[in-house]
């Protein structure tokens, strides 16, 4: 799938989560790199959580080995000092030409939430590939994924999720289906609801419905509510939950919307958030084309 993987680990079991969706998520022959970032700014002389910043450093390459040995995982080990998790695992993908990083969910706040600190979010935030994000104790299947599930509303973000559902559902022989939120329509939240407006709903739902279960290949369906919480609840039913990310500019990095935040630290499956590349409404059959071309 992919060929060149990431992984933050933190000597936690969600690291270790992260070292078995990563893996899963690596094409064969593809390179994995465990990655760990200590906290402080890298400047001369300043020490990093009461250590200096050559005994944190060596401090961190320890844990990996031990994280490595732990997993048996055949990777590569780096280390950075940066001022945020974020910003380092970002630093790392750019210099190493990743093209997914993975990080495991948190378990502050409330219980069953992917994604609660703000570390793993803005590792998510403007991050320059894929993210993938495992969930507390992420159990990898030995022949790869089972049930693959898209988000899907006929935009460039979700063609780009479908393409790359479709190469891993191939890829492992997985059922793909795809989910299609109604939301409530702008004007419904200034103006007075209709008196038929169990019918107006119903009809935009059936609509949508008819329009994605005409996609080839796909087990489709079509609800009305909250997108967040709709595709939260979608992801009980799937193993990996593919989404695309929002893309302002010509920069192309990860761009979140609220449904993504919210999906993010709701989902209870396994995540990978796919940017939106510049070729626009294209971008699904050009990472099709890259993604099979890998597996």
């Amino acid at each position: 799938m992919f060929a060149n993987v990431i992984i933050g680990v933190d000597g936690s079991p969600t690291g270790r989560d992260a070292i078995k969706l990563g893996v899963a998520l690596t094409q064969a022959g593809g390179r994995v790199t465990l990655a760990h970032i200590y906290g402080g700014v890298p400047t001369p002389g300043r020490t990093v959580h009461g250590k200096s910043a050559d005994v944190a450093g060596k401090d961190a390459l320890v844990l990996l080995q031990a994280e490595r040995d732990a997993t048996g995982v055949d990777a590569e080990l780096t280390i950075i000092c940066a001022s945020s998790v974020g910003r380092g695992l970002h630093t790392l993908a750019e210099r190493h030409d990743g093209d997914l990083l993975v990080v495991g969910s948190h378990s502050r706040g409330l219980a069953g939430r992917v994604l609660v600190g703000d570390d793993t979010r803005a590792s998510l935030n403007g991050a320059p590939c894929a993210v993938a994000v495992a969930p507390r104790g992420y159990v990898a299947r030995s022949g790869g994924f089972l049930r693959i599930g898209v988000a899907y509303d006929f935009s460039p973000e979700s063609h780009v999720a479908l393409a790359a559902a479709r190469a891993l559902a191939q890829r492992d022989g997985a059922k793909l289906s795809a989910l299609y939120v109604v939301s409530l329509p702008a004007w419904g939240y200034i103006a007075p609801m209709p008196a038929n407006w169990g019918e107006i709903i119903e009809a935009d739902r059936s609509a949508a419905e008819e329009k994605v279960t005409a996609l080839e290949g796909v087990e489709a369906t079509a609800v009305y509510g909250l997108p967040a919480e709709e595709l939260a609840a979608y992801g009980d039913r799937v193993d990996l939950l593919v989404v695309g990310s929002r893309n302002y500019g010509p920069v192309r990095r990860l761009v979140l919307g609220s449904t993504s935040h919210g999906l993010a630290r709701h989902a209870r499956c396994a995540l990978l958030v796919l940017p939106r590349t510049a070729a626009g409404t294209e971008a699904g059959a050009q990472v099709s084309t890259s993604l099979r071309s890998s597996a």
